[in-house]
């Protein structure tokens, strides 16, 4: 049953790190539906701090980079502490759809999940828009993920997730970096949290394939975890 709830007790949860020419455009579509938006600045050495001030949203600061993971858990305990009821992971650069964020919310606030996790291999039309290498290494770290968590999923690595108060409470990230993302999926394992996938649509742009070589990097760490495993 679905629960009556403001939108503004739904925060969007957004890292950035150097996202000054996006961010605005960002944010605004996340704004203007009434949800709370908190945004933590991991560090930035470009101008996107500045570009927050005038927005009506939460900002948080980190003086240094500290990495993605670190970015997350900050603005969760942030919102968390306002008493936000229902949290949404997304991404700064852009790549990610306000029309998709109801269809991730939809299974948290019906009690269905715990957790819901964005994938762009659900639809049709959204994997036929991931270029195909990289549709390739995101097949390649779906079988990592399985083999570092026993989570058999259709994606790896998106970063478009909805969960409720208990799953935000449970979740501890400790890894601050790319590392993240597999730790989440550990954890909701371990701690016997209910999940589902949802679709969504990523948006490749010049500017977030540009970015996109952060992928790279989470795909170095996610078979560094593996290895970390097998000499366990």
């Amino acid at each position: 049953m679905a629960v009556a709830v403001r939108k503004s007790e739904i925060f969007m949860i957004v890292p950035a790190f150097n996202e000054g020419s996006v961010i605005r455009a960002t944010l605004r579509q996340l704004f203007e539906p009434g949800y709370s938006v908190v945004v933590v600045d991991d560090g930035s050495n470009d101008n996107t701090w500045k570009h927050l001030k005038d927005l009506k949203i939460h900002r948080l600061r980190h003086p240094f980079n500290l990495g993605q993971g670190a970015a997350l858990q900050s603005a969760v305990s942030y919102a968390m502490e306002q008493g936000a009821k229902y949290m949404v992971h997304f991404d700064a650069d852009g790549q990610h759809s306000v029309e998709d964020i109801p269809g991730l919310l939809a299974p948290v606030m019906t009690g269905r999940a715990d957790v819901a996790l964005g994938s762009r291999f659900l639809r049709r039309e959204d994997w036929q828009a991931v270029p195909p290498t990289r549709r390739l290494l995101l097949k390649g770290g779906v079988v990592v993920n399985w083999l570092l968590t026993g989570l058999w999923l259709t994606d790896a690595h998106n970063g478009a997730r909805a969960l409720n108060r208990k799953a935000a409470q449970k979740i501890v990230l400790r890894e601050n970096g790319f590392a993240h993302a597999t730790e989440i999926l550990q954890q909701i394992r371990t701690l016997g949290l209910r999940y589902v996938e949802c679709p969504t649509r990523i948006r490749y742009t010049e500017y977030s394939l540009h970015k996109g070589q952060r992928f790279w990097h989470a795909f170095d760490v996610f078979v560094d975890l593996l290895i970390k495993r097998v000499l366990r």
